[in-house]
């Protein structure tokens, strides 16, 4: 698995690990099903603190992106059948809204935003 963690980020190194997994798997390169190192290889690995990949895990769990399984890891869940519920689509706006607005105040308009998240999709998918 390939994390890139840049220490003079203003990102926190525990979402840097967060949002590397899950890039991750939106790309294709971790699978539902597949096992996630374990907090210790990955700390060292990453050269990092056990303690800020367990943070990762743990906020990896609250999302529904993996399931910790006591003494034997952190498995990728299956994306949910029947779609997904109203409640994390609500929490993607409220998290997306200021983003949104943000690039509305500095003058974007609707279709540069759209084109905007369409390369950023993109490039996922590419790297």
């Amino acid at each position: 698995m390939f994390i890139q963690i840049e220490s003079q980020s203003k990102i926190p190194i525990y979402e840097q690990v967060r949002n590397g997994i899950m890039e991750g798997i939106a790309r294709g390169d971790i699978a539902p099903g597949d096992i996630l190192p374990s907090v210790r290889s990955l700390a060292g690995d990453l050269g990092v603190n056990m303690h800020t990949v367990n943070k990762s895990y743990h906020e990896l769990e609250s999302k529904g992106v993996i399931r910790i399984i006591p003494k034997s890891g952190a498995v990728i869940c299956t994306p949910l059948k029947g779609g997904i519920p109203p409640e994390r689509i609500n929490t993607l706006s409220e998290e997306l809204r200021p983003l949104i607005v943000e690039s509305l105040v500095i003058g974007m308009d609707q279709s540069e935003i759209l084109e905007l998240v369409a390369s950023i999709i993109n490039r996922i998918k590419e790297e």
